[in-house]
């Protein structure tokens, strides 16, 4: 059975800090690209970053980028988001995704139930 739960959120001010877990079982973690998304109320679900299979690279959108730090753990099948510096705008549930890129797993997609962050200004 797939799972990706995650922790670590929470309701901190403006410019303070939060780190997000993702901890992951029932499929093979090192062959799928991690990443996480947020969403807002009434807003779409928006790309945050990435770490790609393997090891092979890191993504960051454009509002992530010198504030936000994403790493993973694939013995311990962890995928973790580090996020200083935040701001009210960082306001939503943040979630968690693997995306599978080869083999037979290549197009599947897990989704974890979210973890809440509220930043207050």
């Amino acid at each position: 059975q797939v799972q990706l739960v995650e922790s670590g959120g929470g309701l901190v001010q403006n410019g303070g800090a939060l780190r997000l877990s993702c901890h992951a079982s029932g499929f093979s973690f090192r062959r799928y690209t991690m990443q996480w998304y947020r969403q807002a109320p009434g807003q779409e679900r928006e790309f945050i970053a990435r770490f790609r299979a393997f090891g092979s690279g890191i993504d960051y959108a454009d509002s992530a980028k010198g504030r936000f730090t994403i790493s993973r753990d694939d013995v311990g099948q962890s995928l973790h988001l580090q996020m200083n510096n935040l701001r009210p705008e960082d306001t939503a549930t943040y979630y968690c995704n693997a995306r599978g890129i080869v083999g037979a797993d290549a197009g599947t997609d897990y989704w974890g139930q979210g973890t809440q962050v509220t930043v207050s200004s």
